[in-house]
């Protein structure tokens, strides 16, 4: 199949409307992270560069363009909470994302409920249906293909406890579309959701052949 295909090399620009980078590579999931600065200060923002990176310890992460609350905070404490961001939270997530000085608590401005986490001392938050307690395990400066150093942080955390609303499981079984997360792509403003008809199921093929 022969295709017309639109190339650049992002350090020269991509001559677009608008960097086609963040909806190519999506959608991903939100990185709702709260914590706690080291004098007792509430933070809570949400971060696009999240992902799941490891099952046995299960290990969440999440990157920052430049060294903000959130980091500063984790870098002090060694703790954070990952709380799922959904359908019926976007407006409040999105309030959340608003720069504002280290002593203002998102969670007030964004009309949240602090919860108590069991494991750390940071506040979860008590709409959102499933909260992960993390524990930080690395906090890595990122670098560009020469080695030099970029103002992009790379926040890792195993998460040592999980809470998940029991109305999410069914027979024991989490329901991913149940939960109605929302996902990050696009330009400034493109959220997406997902639903249970646009589910398929693919089998591996070592699964198949055992």
């Amino acid at each position: 199949m022969t295709r017309q295909r639109y190339s650049y090399q992002p350090r020269a620009g991509h001559g677009l409307p608008h960097d086609p980078l963040n909806a190519i590579v999506g959608p991903r999931p939100i990185g709702w992270v709260s914590s706690q600065s080291a004098s007792g200060t509430r933070n809570l923002a949400p971060y696009s560069f999240f992902n799941c990176f490891n099952y046995h310890p299960p290990i969440i992460g999440f990157a920052s363009s430049g060294w903000k609350d959130s980091v500063q905070n984790i870098s002090e404490t060694k703790e954070f909470v990952w709380n799922l961001a959904t359908r019926p939270l976007a407006e409040a997530m999105n309030e959340s994302s608003a720069s504002v000085p280290s002593d203002q608590d998102e969670f007030a401005l964004a009309g949240l409920t602090p919860l108590a986490a069991s494991h750390v001392n940071v506040s979860m938050v008590a709409e959102s249906p499933v909260n992960f307690e993390c524990k930080l395990t690395q906090l890595i400066q990122l670098q560009d293909a020469q080695g030099h150093p970029i103002d992009s942080w790379l926040v890792l955390g195993e998460a040592v406890a999980i809470h998940i609303d029991e109305a999410l499981l069914e027979n024991g079984i989490y329901q991913t579309a149940k939960a109605q997360p929302i996902l990050r792509a696009g330009g400034p403003s493109a959220y997406y959701g997902i639903s249970e008809e646009l589910r398929f199921d693919l089998v591996r093929p070592d699964a198949r052949r055992s």
